[in-house]
């Protein structure tokens, strides 16, 4: 499965293990000692991820991407190091330059890239950075260290491990185990700590007092003690935090409308230009917010005295009055009276959000009004430019506003004295960000921001479950059956053809079935599901050798080009039919056979040609181009024994970046030797039945976390493969509607 988005190419991610004969010899080597060396250092890496992602580091959000690759699917340059630079050193610019952004969100992607990166002991950029460990350079380790590194984001950002392992667990990982819970409870526990005792030393002097444990810390709400009359809610206003949950679902969902509305614009308008083009809407946006945050408190703030009023909340402040006058902006106002609308708009978002919670009567209702929806539209428009940015700060603080204008409205109008301020901002900041991230209301009218924006990008991303209508449809009805495949012993010369005429990243090795000729041929379904795929298969075959036999007019081979000479005739054929029956009556052509010394006989009908398929395995394009490169083959007259054999070690050499087919020298290759490809295809893939209902397809490909998933009937004949992109929403959409207009 491959998408271009721009200018990337999207890919599938290998989480199924293939259990070839070189990961068999790693297998057998591994004693127990050794066994229990490896999970040591498993464990070792956790922590190391957890207290480097501790480290008070901040990138863009990235959130959106993370949650597709722990879904299955990889974007190229997210885990990269010059991802992780360029986002930690913009996203301190963009936060100190006023943007209305946050640096906690952006911990869950910088967390996830030293997740990635760490355990792969080597680094692309620095190639000098090279260990010999290779047991964790596959797709399917370094996804649960995506998985631990992004919970020890969250949990460095909110001071929060059980919040960030949730995090992990619910929003984020599509594929969990009960082992990887602890892994990465252990990991978001070493990244509190680690952050907690370098902020408490760095920021107090106070080392080892652990005093700072996330980069947002909501306070402590309590009442005092010499107050029996003071509560932090009461029955009365349960009924009042149910309707603001609803408002705020909705304020959420126009958040996400409008934003995705901005994002539509920008991929038609803004992306496809030049780059100095998104350079200036970010200046634009910056410019814009600076002007609003000035004029906004020039003329709309209003000075208030700064003693403090009457205790109406009957609680006690969280900070003492030293800290709240050192919060407090005067912005014009005169002597021992501040700005109300300076001090949220020229304060850290923290900071904003802290006051909002814990600071008695020291907004007006006008100024939160004013406050909210300038934040509101300045947040909205900022999230989605060219800058690394966050939404859980944004969010939080235009909620927190939000629920404190409702308590000042309440206590003002309606006379309800003892409603606590903080609580009802708390409820509002929830309630927003449940809004933005999509649940209950927000779920009526439209997706979480994470999923518009991936889905913007048309990345396919599998959902938990589809829907029950869904399995009117079987696997027959949404695999793609037009297949191309290798044989056990292919011909370096049919290899590179099938390599470069194609973009899959894996093929079923087959064999062809010649024992139940009769029987296919009698159409006995028991035997041949695949017989209603059969002419359909045929004319797809066929143009799959004219193809290849053009592809190999390149090969720097004599020999070969006289074959492809042989069949460029069938260039000039008017009809498929034609076509076929032309390559039919060639005798040399360049399909791989199971036996490389015969060819087609002339007298073979068009049955014989094209038999049943036998299924044996998977191999990855991947294999194949390292299997091609290393030279990994024999000569016609020699035994498969002697071809060289490749371990697991250099089978995983080059991960993640494995050469390209393009990259080959093709001078180097003699085109009649012969590539024994069964030591190295993965023997035993998941399979499911033609006639498996959509559902079953769908969680065993989701749960397994399985990239091609093939269709095998009840003798063993593979008659389709089905991918991701055939278990999107659309695209079963698409076959439910086709399938309900045939019956």
């Amino acid at each position: 499965m491959n998408i271009q988005f721009q200018g990337l190419l999207i890919k599938s991610l290998d989480y199924d293990r293939c259990i070839n004969e070189p990961f068999m010899e790693v297998l057998d080597g591994m004693d127990n000692k050794k066994a229990r060396k490896y999970e040591v250092v498993k464990w070792i890496v956790v922590f190391a991820i957890g207290a480097c992602t501790g480290l008070p580091v901040a990138a863009g959000s990235g959130i959106p991407e993370i949650k597709c690759y722990l879904n299955g699917v990889k974007i190229p340059g997210i885990v990269r190091l010059r991802t992780f630079v360029c986002k930690a050193v913009g996203v301190l610019f963009t936060v100190a330059g006023g943007l209305f952004v946050g640096k906690e969100g952006p911990m869950i992607h910088s967390g996830a890239i030293v997740g990635a990166g760490l355990p792969q002991f080597q680094s692309i950029t620095f190639k000098k950075i090279r260990f010999n460990f290779p047991y964790f350079r596959t797709d399917r380790d370094k996804r649960d260290f995506v998985s631990a590194g992004a919970a020890a984001g969250v949990a460095a950002a909110f001071g929060a491990p059980i919040g960030g392992t949730l995090f992990s667990l619910e929003e984020g990982s599509s594929f969990w185990n009960q082992e990887l819970t602890w892994k990465v409870l252990f990991c978001s526990m070493s990244a509190t700590f680690t952050l907690n005792f370098f902020r408490s030393g760095i920021l107090y002097n106070s080392w080892g007092s652990f005093q700072l444990p996330g980069l947002l810390n909501f306070g402590e709400f309590k009442c005092s003690d010499s107050d029996k009359k003071c509560h932090l809610w009461t029955a009365v206003d349960l009924a009042f935090f149910v309707v603001m949950g609803i408002f705020g679902g909705l304020l959420g969902a126009l958040f996400n409308c409008l934003n995705k509305r901005l994002a539509k614009y920008r991929m038609r308008n803004v992306h496809p230009k030049a780059k100095f083009v998104r350079v200036l809407e970010s200046l634009l946006v910056t410019m814009v917010t600076t002007i609003v945050l000035f004029v906004a408190s020039m003329t709309l703030g209003e000075c208030r005295d700064l003693s403090s009023p009457t205790n109406t909340d009957n609680a006690t402040h969280v900070s003492n009055s030293e800290d709240v006058n050192s919060t407090i902006k005067t912005f014009f106002c005169p002597n021992k009276t501040y700005n109300d609308m300076a001090t949220l708009f020229f304060n850290p978002q923290e900071v904003a959000i802290h006051q909002l919670f814990h600071q008695d009567s020291t907004f007006s209702p006008v100024s939160l009004s004013i406050f909210f929806v300038l934040y509101f539209l300045l947040a909205c428009w900022t999230y989605g430019i060219s800058v690394p940015s966050g939404l859980f700060v944004p969010s939080l603080l235009c909620g927190a506003a939000y629920g404190r204008l409702v308590a000042n409205i309440l206590k003002t109008y309606i006379g309800m004295d003892h409603v606590y301020s903080g609580t009802f901002a708390l409820v509002g900041a929830a309630s927003f960000l449940g809004g933005v991230v999509a649940k209950w209301t927000g779920d009526f009218f439209n997706k979480g921001i994470y999923d518009i924006h991936i889905m913007l990008r048309g990345v396919p991303l599998l959902e938990w479950e589809t829907e029950v209508e869904m399995d009117k449809l079987t696997a027959s009805d949404i695999m793609e059956p037009n297949l191309t495949y290798v044989y056990p012993h292919t011909r370096i010369q049919s290899l590179v053809s099938i390599l470069r005429t194609t973009v899959y990243h894996a093929f079923p090795v087959v064999t062809e079935n010649r024992g139940n000729e009769k029987e296919f041929m009698k159409g006995n379904v028991l035997i041949s599901n695949n017989i209603r795929f059969k002419k359909s298969s045929i004319l797809t075959r066929a143009g799959e050798q004219r193809r290849r036999s053009q592809s190999m007019k390149s090969y720097p081979s004599s020999e070969l080009r006289n074959v492809c000479d042989e069949l460029s005739g069938t260039e000039q054929a008017e009809e498929a039919e034609d076509m076929l029956q032309q390559m039919l009556e060639r005798r040399h052509v360049p399909y791989p056979n199971l036996y490389p010394d015969q060819s087609p006989s002339e007298e073979w009908t068009m049955e014989e040609r094209f038999r049943p398929l036998t299924f044996h395995g998977l191999i990855l394009r991947s294999q194949l181009v390292n299997l091609l490169i290393r030279g990994v083959c024999y000569a016609e007259n020699q035994s498969s024994a002697t071809q060289p054999r490749l371990s697991y070690t250099e089978m995983t050499e080059d991960y993640p970046r494995y050469p390209d087919i393009h990259d080959l020298d093709l001078a180097l290759l003699n085109p009649r030797m012969i590539v024994d490809v069964a030591p190295y295809m993965n023997p035993c893939p998941y399979t499911v039945s033609p006639n498996t209902r959509v559902s079953q397809v769908f969680n065993l490909f989701r749960t397994m976390g399985l990239r091609h998933l093939p269709v095998v009937n009840a003798v063993g004949e593979i008659v389709g493969i089905i991918t991701r992109h055939n278990l999107t929403h659309e695209f079963l959409l698409a076959k439910l509607r086709q399938h309900c207009i045939t019956i």
